[in-house]
């Protein structure tokens, strides 16, 4: 990919577009080796070696994160009153990232950060049924009868029934302990599946999206960049029709 020197270098935050173009025509910047003054030049993002000040800027035009989303944080790039979940991401070189989806306010779990539009939208997208595995604790008895009624597809104020959902009761009891695995990303889907049939959520956690399962050796509110492997395995199934 090409791009102009002065966007290559504002693209991995080494300052704003106006100053960049003063430290350009001021000598700070060397193009495979050559002192170069131009703003406008065209880099080649894969070949080119650009140094700003002494010190390399290797170009990456996307940044993946995995993020373990605590409760607290909002799924939200901006907010005038409560941390987002992007705040969290401190080590960017970027501006630009966004979280996949959203988790409400006091859902738990995993939380991809990316900045690549077009992953985000395959993976989001209703016609892909990309698989979302949570856990749940549930104030009542989730009983056989849940489970059955969850395959089926629920009635929760829409004007479609939620898709089929596998639910797995690991305990049950006053206080019930869930897997559920849905397959869209309605507004506050899960809590209004309980909802449906006489429950309350009292603590959700995502655990999986798609192919990338979080990674539990991360506390809430810390966060890794993704591996090269779960990178490759999220565009290859993104692409699948």
């Amino acid at each position: 990919m090409k791009i102009r020197l002065d966007k290559y270098l504002a693209d991995m935050n080494c300052g704003t577009r106006s100053g960049l173009k003063k430290e350009i025509r001021g000598g700070n910047v060397t193009v495979n080796g050559t002192p170069v003054k131009s703003p406008e030049i065209k880099i080649d993002t894969e070949t080119d070696k650009v140094v700003f000040r002494g010190q390399p800027v290797v170009y990456e035009r996307y940044e993946y994160y995995m993020l373990n989303k605590p409760a607290g944080a909002v799924s939200a790039t901006s907010d005038r009153h409560e941390q987002t979940v992007t705040e969290l991401i401190r080590d960017s070189k970027r501006d630009d990232l966004f979280p996949v989806g959203r988790l409400d306010k006091d859902t738990e779990g995993l939380l991809l950060i990316t900045n690549n539009g077009e992953l985000s939208h395959r993976l989001l997208s209703p016609r892909k049924h990309v698989d979302k595995i949570y856990f749940a604790r549930i104030d009542g008895r989730v009983t056989q009868e849940d489970v059955d009624s969850f395959a089926r597809g629920l009635d929760i104020g829409d004007e479609k029934k939620t898709l089929p959902a596998d639910l797995h009761i690991c305990t049950s009891d006053g206080i019930s302990e869930v897997m559920l695995t849905i397959r869209e990303g309605r507004f506050h889907q899960v809590k209004r599946m309980f909802q449906a049939v006489g429950k309350k959520v009292i603590y959700l956690k995502r655990l999986q999206m798609g192919s990338l399962c979080l990674d539990e050796s991360l506390k809430p509110g810390e966060y890794r960049r993704l591996t090269e492997e779960e990178v490759e395995k999220l565009c290859s199934q993104e692409r699948k029709p």
